[in-house]
């Protein structure tokens, strides 16, 4: 009986430990400072483009938030295509870890959602008892932004979509070029000039800014923000347009707001691609058959494009002045980024596709902390940093490896707090809407290696010398050494990753160390 009474008491005892644990653990989540979180995306929008970094378009309402916010000026993608560049942000993955490593719901995609174990920032922050709402584009499967427990949703277009749909399938888009290839076949012979406009690379819309989807967005987007600001809780939003994606197709007067023969064709426009992969010649979408483009096409295009990013900084501004509106504004923590670059000619290439040029690669980050001097940092830094990075902001629940560091050091004390770490980016593109490539990229400041494993060809770029990427230095002897030490870092990377392309990679690297051996053999 003795013995029976002090088990009692041990259980007992155990038993109120744990619940005062639990109380203390209560209370200390109750006292934990959430701070809101408002993600501003955009989808295919290049780095280069912002007055504030000296490009074409005013962009006054963005160079705003550019002073007051911690800019990384050398931001890197994961993937240059939106469902895994996306996942990227959300999970702060990579695609192996995650399954997402291509696009989901498109012409011969083999992936139809993120799976919903990988519940991400939303699914954290709704379990860290913030008020989640979600407008625009989502692109990882359907109805995933609802089932990951978002409290506001709009504007998203795989709200409609079910696990039975079929994948887009471009039948109408291959229609149109076909119809544009006639027409140069038939300009060739003298006939007279019929298309003022190629839809399926730039068009003016009827109506004005208030009758495009941009502007429902942001519609969407002040509604959210009213909401948000009458809640107890805390406020995770995400605001993600589909523009500027290519087509580039805006209202007037974006349309007409840059003259196509005052503008300027990059040093790589149609650059030949020379000791290239020869994936980079394929048309995997109906408009990557740019044969047909003149230049005054591409000046046009680019004159579009540029328009469309006017009109991006007009919704910036609506959207901002309504988060000041409703009083949130000020100990808002923003985060202003792009999904992956475009392509505007660059290496006759449009669009997007397998391939690393940091036309592609490179993408807008800047990332407002009210309670941080804004400042620039120059050190490279990958998509995958940012979910790690607001995880701290917003004190969420951890749900486990995460790829990607925070980039909260940098974001306090710039530059200085990283100078012990090696400034690299790692890059990849496993597939290609159901095409297999396995593309690993390697960036450091100076250099770019892109492994290509299944091509016999790579790519080696110095950056310092050529930062168009035009000339290929895998074979060159003088960047043996160089390309040796690419290599290596590359190794470490996949490594550190656990990618499962590591043991390929190896046997494949072998080939240039032997080739640095026989090299040092004939120079004896």
């Amino acid at each position: 009986m003795r013995l029976r009474a002090i088990l009692i008491m041990a259980i007992t005892c155990i038993a109120i430990s744990k619940n005062a644990l639990a109380v203390q653990e209560a209370r200390e989540k109750e006292n934990v400072k959430r701070e809101n979180v408002l993600i501003l995306m955009f989808d295919d929008m290049r780095f280069d483009t912002f007055s504030y970094r000296g490009g074409p378009v005013a962009t006054p309402n963005i160079d705003q938030l550019a002073e007051q916010s911690v800019r990384f000026d050398n931001a890197m993608t994961t993937t240059g295509l939106c469902s895994p560049s996306r996942a990227a942000l959300f999970t702060g993955r990579w695609g192996h870890r995650t399954g997402l490593d291509d696009n989901v719901g498109l012409y011969h995609s083999r992936l139809s959602e993120l799976s919903l174990s990988e519940q991400g920032l939303i699914g954290r922050a709704k379990k860290a008892g913030y008020f989640v709402g979600y407008v625009g584009k989502w692109h990882l499967g359907p109805q995933g932004v609802k089932l990951r427990g978002a409290d506001y949703v709009a504007e998203v277009k795989e709200s409609k979509w079910s696990r039975a749909m079929r994948p887009l399938t471009p039948y109408g888009i291959a229609a149109n070029i076909d119809r544009y290839n006639a027409y140069r076949l038939n300009t060739d012979r003298g006939q007279v000039d019929y298309f003022q406009e190629k839809v399926e690379y730039y068009q003016t819309l009827p109506g004005s800014y208030e009758d495009t989807p941009t502007y429902a967005k942001v519609r969407a987007a002040r509604e959210m923000l009213r909401i948000a600001a009458k809640e107890e809780r805390p406020f995770f939003g995400v605001i993600s347009f589909d523009q500027p994606h290519p087509p580039y197709r805006v209202p007037e007067p974006y349309a007409s707001m840059f003259d196509p023969e005052k503008l300027e064709l990059p040093a790589n426009h149609l650059a030949k691609r020379v000791n290239k992969p020869m994936s980079q010649e394929d048309a995997f979408w109906p408009w990557h058959d740019v044969g047909h483009m003149t230049d005054k096409d591409w000046l046009k295009m680019r004159a579009y494009y540029y328009g469309a990013m006017a009109m991006i900084d007009r919704a910036v501004g609506e959207v901002l002045e309504t988060a000041k509106e409703v009083g949130i504004y000020d100990d808002l923590h923003i985060v202003f980024l792009g999904d992956q670059g475009s392509m505007l000619g660059e290496h006759g290439l449009y669009d997007k596709g397998p391939y690393a040029y940091d036309e592609l690669m490179r993408m807008p980050l800047m990332i407002r902390n009210p309670e941080v001097e804004p400042k620039s940092v120059l050190r490279q830094v990958s998509m995958l940093d940012i979910a790690p990075t607001l995880a701290e902001i917003m004190a969420l629940p951890d749900d486990g490896v995460q790829d990607g560091r925070s980039l909260n050091p940098l974001i306090e004390q710039g530059d200085n707090a990283e100078k012990g770490r090696k400034d690299i980016a790692l890059y990849a593109y496993e597939w290609y809407n159901g095409a297999w490539f396995g593309i690993r990229a390697l960036r450091t400041p100076e250099l770019k290696f892109v492994w290509n494993p299944g091509d016999i060809r790579d790519e080696l770029y110095d950056l310092s010398k050529d930062p168009v990427e035009i000339n290929n230095q895998v074979d060159n002897p003088k960047y043996r050494k160089k390309l040796l030490h690419m290599v290596s870092l590359m190794r470490e990377q996949l490594e550190a990753s656990q990618d499962p392309m590591l043991e390929k990679f190896n046997a494949q690297m072998n080939h240039y160390s032997e080739l640095e051996g026989r090299e040092n053999s004939v120079m004896k």
